[in-house]
């Protein structure tokens, strides 16, 4: 530290860069996804100082890496801190559940990140950057959709649920994605050379190791990861014989954060936490999972380029040619491949999802894919779609979307037009 208390400037530790290496540190903890416990398994060390200790590729907190290189160029962060983790245990305990020690099912997150404070201890003690890639808190969720359903009637306050004030009570975690490079490559059905390869080349060359080090089998994408809210007791999670009510919803900032009216996003995730409290307060448990994939992972800056093409197009923002405006702009209609989604419902120990609050058949496909029942499904009622989105919840309809409605018709597609960008 310089005499100002300031972290000193950044410099490469030897006066070189090492741009990649081609064999596993005899220092580096050993890896073995799917063990039985978190000891067995091992640590997942992203660490960025002693290199010897590196035992996956990436960095924690991926999606924020070049942040973290801003403040160590800036002087402002020091290469060596290493975080103290006193008293940052988690609030309530999660699991371990069958499904920790099953390799196929989870691997996208690492079960055991939220205990590594604990269990590594010693290795944590004896130098070893070790860090949490998941963290479990308390919180009040303060909504106004809520306080307006009290005002309605529709939702009564209990003190234990929804308190008076119009908060509701909640457990949230955070998770960092952990992926396990030869499942994620089973999941998507290619070989894992082909996955590492076009990982490579797709992010500019970012991380060599993807094909430098196959002995390294995890990887930290520089993605978002997700945050789950749980309304009631978490532990009734992994119980099917306790009525979850649960919604797994993907990252819509505009609609979700600033009220946008062209999607449903927001209305469909604060209908959402309506419906998990009054599961909780039935008895049951309800769940939110948030999953950072803005605009359907394609980004936001795609998302405004399609919303101009279909307000410009000849004959307006019709139904009938929502997708094929997004796949012009983007190439593809929608690059979420909910095939990962289903992991942090495993990690919560769930094997049955009472109600799913969501009409989306690639959301209940993976879930009832990777071995959850699903019961009913509720879909977001007609009084909460803004107007101007009754051209993507048709078109989604159309597509497959579930409805226990009609379906519409190729004429109805025809009849839903959105404004025009000035309207």
């Amino acid at each position: 530290m310089s005499a100002d208390g300031a972290p000193p400037p950044a410099r490469s530790p030897g006066g070189h860069i090492r741009l990649t290496s081609h064999s596993a540190g005899a220092e580096a903890p050993q890896l073995h996804w799917g063990a039985p416990s978190a000891a067995a398994r091992g640590p997942v060390v992203g660490t960025t100082t002693t290199r010897a200790h590196r035992n996956v590729i990436g960095t924690h907190s991926g999606a924020y890496g070049v942040y973290r290189a801003l403040a160590v160029a800036a002087g402002k962060l020091s290469r060596e801190h290493r975080a103290d983790l006193t008293d940052t245990a988690p609030t309530d305990v999660i699991g371990p559940h069958p499904q920790w020690t099953d390799p196929d099912a989870i691997v996208s997150l690492d079960p055991w990140g939220a205990t590594v404070a604990d269990v590594f201890a010693d290795q944590i003690a004896a130098g070893i950057d070790i860090r949490p890639t998941i963290a479990v808190t308390k919180a009040q969720v303060i909504l106004p959709e809520v306080h307006d359903a009290i005002l309605k009637g529709r939702l009564s306050p209990d003190g234990r649920v929804l308190l008076g004030t119009g908060a509701a009570l909640v457990t949230k975690a955070a998770l960092e994605p952990v992926w396990h490079l030869p499942g994620v490559a089973q999941r998507f059905g290619c070989s894992e050379t082909d996955l590492r390869r076009v990982l490579f080349e797709e992010t500019g060359g970012m991380y060599p190791e993807l094909v430098t080090r196959s002995d390294l089998e995890v990887f930290l994408p520089p993605i978002g990861g997700q945050t789950i809210y749980i309304f009631g007791d978490p532990r009734a999670l992994a119980d099917p014989g306790v009525e979850l009510t649960a919604r797994v919803h993907d990252e819509c900032n505009g609609s979700d954060v600033f009220g946008s009216d062209i999607c449903t996003c927001r209305p469909y995730l604060t209908h959402a936490i309506e419906e998990c409290i009054l599961g909780a307060q039935r008895g049951g448990v309800g769940l939110v999972a948030y999953s950072r994939k803005e605009g359907r992972a394609l980004g936001e800056v795609t998302k405004f380029l399609v919303y101009n093409a279909r307000k410009r197009q000849v004959g307006g923002d019709t139904a009938d040619r929502y997708f094929a405006r997004t796949e012009c702009v983007a190439g593809v209609q929608d690059m979420r491949f909910q095939e990962l989604m289903p992991d942090v419902l495993h990690w919560l120990g769930i094997r049955k999802i009472h109600r799913l609050v969501s009409m989306s058949n690639m959301k209940y496909d993976a879930i009832t894919g990777s071995g959850i029942e699903v019961g009913e499904r509720v879909s977001i009622p007609d009084d909460l779609v803004p107007a101007d989105a009754r051209v993507e919840i048709d078109a989604k309809m159309a597509a497959g979307y579930f409805t226990p409605g009609q379906v519409p018709d190729a004429d109805e597609l025809k009849k839903a037009k959105g404004r025009a960008l000035d309207g």
